[in-house]
């Protein structure tokens, strides 16, 4: 009998999800270093379970994700975290325990037992999720559709000025979804990564980019959202605009500045143990420093400080509801 394991853990998770608590200086510290290490694939368990206890619903539900990639499918623990931030209305969270029929512990018998399954989760989700749509809430737009697949969700997520949303809804119709005579589904999928860039997607503004280039279009305009998307710190932002800058290769026509590309390069060196980036910095790395005079290294490493120091942590924007 495993009765008393699943009621203590049930009396552990309600205590935790009273509310999404308010947290100290020193938790607060906690939380954003625990965001960052989770967005670098980095092990952040010790700072998200700190938060996490202290009832923080996005730290409970990162928590839970951080515990889930670690094994491959949805542990004991793991459970608990989404339960203690679905509690509290997170979106994700309830889309991960309505789907948890799906998980490989389906497969490996090891899925927790709760008191409400998985398609009561999903009911919750699409009665939580409708009502703040029908206020406006393009986010519960989005869930809607991952929760249903209906591409009208989407349509609505992307007018109602979600760039995620735009973003996936370009690339929905780049696949074929929708009816479009054909030369206006390329311009629907431009339109909408162009509204994803502007939105402040990072990942539109790459992928806005390429459909510039891809387009022949304005160059000018694909330079402006790749340097963009670097200064966000999104990791394949700066790994192509300091490529691009060091002609590593030469693509989009930047001109050549060997001593950013070197700086923007060597800045990926941080993201060791973290997104196997360290094999291209160890390749591209000396290839851009054979071209360059001992100075000009030094007044890279000098502009590297300086960005670090004025542009947000590197990080690989991983999605909410990655693999």
């Amino acid at each position: 009998m495993r009765v008393l394991p699943v009621i203590v853990g049930l009396f552990w998770v309600l205590f935790l999800t009273q509310a999404n608590a308010q947290l100290s200086a020193e938790q607060q510290t906690a939380k954003e270093r625990g965001l960052i290490l989770h967005n670098q694939y980095k092990v952040a368990k010790p700072e998200l379970t700190l938060t996490a206890k202290a009832g923080d619903r996005d730290s409970q539900f990162y928590l839970a994700e951080e515990l889930r990639r670690e094994s491959q499918y949805i542990t004991p623990e793991a459970y608990q975290w989404y339960i203690a931030a679905a509690e509290q209305g997170d979106y994700y969270a309830m889309f991960r325990l309505a789907t948890s029929k799906n998980d490989l512990c389906q497969i490996v018998k090891t899925c927790p037992k709760g008191n409400i399954t998985s398609l009561e989760w999903l009911k919750k989700l699409r009665s939580m999720a409708t009502a703040q749509s029908e206020e406006g809430e393009s986010e519960a737009m989005y869930v809607m559709y991952l929760a249903t697949g209906e591409l009208e969700w989407l349509k609505k997520s992307a007018e109602a000025g979600y760039a995620q949303g735009q973003r996936l809804l370009a690339n929905r119709y780049k696949e074929g979804e929708g009816f479009f005579l054909p030369w206006r589904r390329d311009e629907a999928i431009g339109r909408w990564l162009k509204a994803s860039a502007e939105g402040g997607s990072p990942k539109g503004m790459l992928e806005y980019a390429a459909y510039i280039y891809e387009s022949r279009g304005d160059l000018a305009i694909a330079r402006h959202w790749i340097e963009e998307a670097a200064k966000s710190g999104y990791e394949p932002g700066v790994t192509s605009y300091g490529a691009y800058l060091a002609h590593a290769p030469s693509l989009y026509d930047f001109p050549l500045d060997l001593i950013k590309g070197y700086a923007l390069t060597s800045l990926l060196t941080e993201l060791d143990g973290g997104g196997n980036i360290q094999a291209y910095v160890d390749q591209v790395l000396p290839e851009i420093a054979e071209k360059m005079s001992q100075q000009q290294i030094k007044e890279a490493e000098i502009f590297a400080k300086t960005w670090k120091a004025t542009h947000p942590p590197l990080s690989f924007f991983p999605p909410k509801l990655g693999f």
